[in-house]
């Protein structure tokens, strides 16, 4: 029918894993470098329609409305350091797990050797569901004027989408500091 739009996706958040680098005994009290892993876990449609539109409905998405600075999910035209508005699908480039694992281990280990407790953690909630993705999306650089007011808070910030179709989940991971 023409006229008639397409009914978005419906994403059900099933919870938000917090992975604490300061939780964690570094051989040097600052090595942990205030960094974060943000880990908000959804449940995909019945029928999930493809990537593109998954993108979509996370970005539409509340849970998606979070700065990352302590303020948790509000209800506002941001996303980690962008205007919302700013963030499309086409902001995210396909990756392999490989090269989503590398972002990933590269930023824990900027600052040092990551405590094997922590290596265990992530391997667990972050590597194993990057491993068993379906699909895997990196968001991109955005430009300057996408940040927001007060976006310049991170001094690193990454940001994964990962859908695992089997397991009817999608993730969003957000690696980070403060």
């Amino acid at each position: 029918m023409t006229g008639m739009r397409a009914v978005p996706p419906t994403l059900v958040h099933l919870g938000s894993p917090f992975i604490n680098f300061r939780d964690f005994k570094f051989a040097e009290s600052s090595a942990h470098g205030h960094r974060w892993i943000d880990i908000k876990r959804f449940r995909l449609p019945a029928e999930p329609p493809e990537d593109r539109a998954l993108l979509a409905a996370l970005i539409a998405h509340p849970q998606f409305r979070d700065t990352y600075d302590g303020s948790g999910v509000q209800d506002w035209p941001r996303h980690g350091g962008w205007w919302l508005d700013r963030i499309t699908p086409d902001s995210y480039r396909a990756v392999d797990a490989a090269t989503a694992s590398t972002v990933i281990r590269k930023w824990a280990g900027q600052h040092g050797p990551v405590p094997e407790a922590l290596v265990e953690r992530m391997q667990e909630q972050v590597h194993t569901p990057i491993a068993t993705a379906t699909s895997t999306s990196l968001l991109g650089p955005l430009p300057e004027d996408a940040r927001h007011d007060w976006g310049g808070i991170h001094i690193d910030f990454h940001e994964l989408v990962l859908i695992d179709r089997p397991a009817s989940t999608l993730t969003l991971l957000v690696a980070a500091d403060d």
